[in-house]
């Protein structure tokens, strides 16, 4: 990857400190399982494929074990490593082989499943560009919020090898980088983010096939929740906060997957005018999801805390152990006063 070296900005020293003794771990490994939180996105499958198509490449044993089953749109990119879901049986031989757990793209023990208690007993890894919040699950571990997504630290990581990344590498990276800045449009996205796009770019990634395999392709499902979600959206008339609720019967009325939800959140946050869009989902008569979107200096990452979740600054989330109705109701009361702080109109100043 040295032409990376020469394009892409250089990490930070304290990164690559971090990153060097990542990359010692797992070069003393001889079988690797990696990992992600439930419900894996894009950023998630994505680093875990390039890390594990390059430690294959090195000689390791590997396989992918998820706590819940990757979506349609991403299983594109798991064609060449072994993949399993956590409560398939054969998930167990490989989990039980490894000698090293590498968890990516999480640091919440919550949204493992079962996989913390295998951490807990072989060690590993942890890659994560979320705020550090508690005691990482493993040592050596990177949390480093700086970075654009988990991706941009796997490049980092692959960086220190000398090997051109391979096609399905450089797929993984622009799968992860891309779906965690939202095509590059998020704020999250810096020179950097663009310098380390047009390296993948010139190993090969198709980025108009990779937007069609990644966005560009809904089902019938998707297309009947999309229709549901926005006949109910609706607006705060305190505060520039909109919301889309729907209740744990509407999958099956329309015919969709959990997985259909994804990005429904965009469409409140995207109305004129909005600050903060919600997305609330529920789960079962007295659980709800709920995803927060800021459009400006709103920090939703707080109010997510409050309810139990976490995330970044602009794009966080929670479930709230109550009905759907009472969830929303909760939500607004907290978020509330700090749209209303940040949105408030700036005194005249005195002459």
């Amino acid at each position: 990857m040295s032409d990376g070296r020469l394009v892409v900005p250089r990490m930070s020293s304290t990164r690559a400190a971090a990153l060097q003794a990542v990359r010692s771990r797992l070069h003393e490994a001889s079988s690797v399982v990696l990992t992600t939180h439930v419900n894996p996105d894009g950023d998630g499958i994505g680093s875990m494929v390039a890390l594990a198509s390059r430690l294959l490449r090195r000689g390791a044993e590997v396989a992918i074990v998820t706590p819940s089953p990757p979506p349609r749109s991403l299983r594109f990119l798991l064609t060449e490593v072994p993949a399993f879901v956590e409560r398939d049986p054969a998930a167990a031989d490989p989990l039980n082989r490894a000698d090293c757990l590498a968890i990516l793209d999480t640091a919440e023990p919550k949204r493992l499943g079962r996989l913390p208690g295998y951490a807990a007993r072989v060690g590993g890894v942890l890659i994560d560009h979320h705020p550090p919040s508690g005691a990482a699950l493993v040592d050596p571990a990177i949390r480093d919020p700086s970075a654009c997504a988990t991706g941009e630290l796997i490049f980092d990581l692959l960086s220190f090898d000398e090997d051109p990344l391979t096609l399905r590498e450089a797929e993984g990276l622009y799968a992860a980088i891309s779906t965690d800045t939202g095509s590059f449009r998020f704020s999250n996205t810096s020179p950097r983010t663009h310098a380390i796009a047009s390296v993948l770019l010139g190993a090969g990634v198709d980025s108009g096939a990779m937007f069609r395999a990644l966005y560009g392709v809904y089902t019938r499902g998707r297309l009947g929740l999309l229709r549901l979600g926005l006949e109910r959206l609706e607006v705060d008339p305190r505060a520039p906060i909109a919301w889309i609720a729907l209740d744990h019967r509407a999958l099956s009325r329309v015919g969709a997957r959990g997985e259909d939800m994804e990005g429904l959140v965009e469409f409140p946050r995207r109305l004129e005018g909005i600050e903060v869009g919600l997305f609330f989902r529920g789960l079962a008569p007295d659980r709800t999801k709920v995803s927060l979107r800021s459009n400006g200096s709103v920090n939703v990452s707080g109010v997510a805390q409050l309810l139990g979740g976490g995330g970044h600054t602009k794009a966080s989330g929670a479930i709230i152990e109550l009905d759907l109705e009472q969830a929303v109701r909760v939500v607004l009361d907290a978020l509330r006063p700090l749209v209303e702080a940040a949105t408030e109109p700036e005194p005249p100043s005195p002459h």
